[in-house]
Formats: C-alpha cells, structure tokens, sequence
C-alpha cells in the first residue's frame, strides 16, 4: 500500500478524472447529491439509469477498495444519533447550496464558476470552525 499522501494524491485524481468522464462524455456534472437525488427520485437531470448506476458504483468501488487492500479502518462517533443527524444536515446543506462539495468543489472550480468558489469558501470555513469549536470543547473521537 503507498504512503497516505500518495494515497490521496491518487485518490483525488481519480475523483477528477471520473468528473472529466463525466463531463466529456456525457456533458453532466458529476455532483453527488445531483446524482443522489435524481436516482432516489426526488429531483429531474441526468437520466435515471445513469444516476442508478452512479449510486450503485459508489459504494461498490469503496467496497472494492477495502477488500483489495485488506480493510480500510474507520472511527465514528460513538452515537449513531450524530450520524444521522449530521447526515441530515449535509443532505438539507446540499439541496440549500444547490450542490455538495463534489459537485462545487471539484467540478464548479474547475470550470470557473464564481457561484462554486463561494460555495466552496463556505464549506471549507464551516468544516474548520466546526473542528476549532469541538477541539475546544474537548469533542474528539
């Protein structure tokens, strides 16, 4: 396995490389919560299929990753509470900022879009506040 910062070097041009694809091929964002929310049925865009297939593809690459590499370790709250909550709160976030941070971070600011650079300004500067207020309070898991 490489080193961590290579892993995620590799890892982000992947996501970039799918958002070229995407894009390229067929002249679509490749926004999560787009995709998400169009395969779940609650909104138009892309065609259905190809949402299905996206939200199919998702988990199934991450599930491939961890059985090609042996596991993958993970660390979660101890209660499933503030992950359902804060699921709902990215979920009500994304449809509020028309998009989630793939589709802004990545594919907005890659084509230049002012809209996605304030987007992104945003999210960048609620994460690291959110982290300062949970490291002061002593919150870390």
């Amino acid at each position: 396995m490489p080193p961590m910062p290579l892993q995620g070097f590799l890892g982000g041009l992947m996501i970039g490389l799918a958002a070229v694809i995407m894009l390229l091929g067929n002249g679509r964002i490749a926004g999560v919560s787009g995709l998400a929310a169009r395969g779940l049925g609650f909104s138009g865009g892309p065609p259905w299929i190809l949402a299905a297939a996206f939200l199919v593809g998702l988990p199934s690459g991450a599930a491939m990753v961890e059985w090609l590499s042996g596991g993958v370790v993970t660390r979660f709250p101890a209660s499933p509470i503030f992950l359902i909550g804060g699921g709902l709160l990215v979920g009500f976030g994304t449809r509020l900022g028309s998009g989630c941070t793939s589709g802004h971070g990545v594919c907005g600011l890659s084509r230049l879009s002012p809209r996605s650079a304030v987007a992104t300004a945003c999210f960048m500067a609620a994460g690291v506040v959110t982290v300062a207020l949970l490291r002061k309070v002593g919150a870390t898991w």
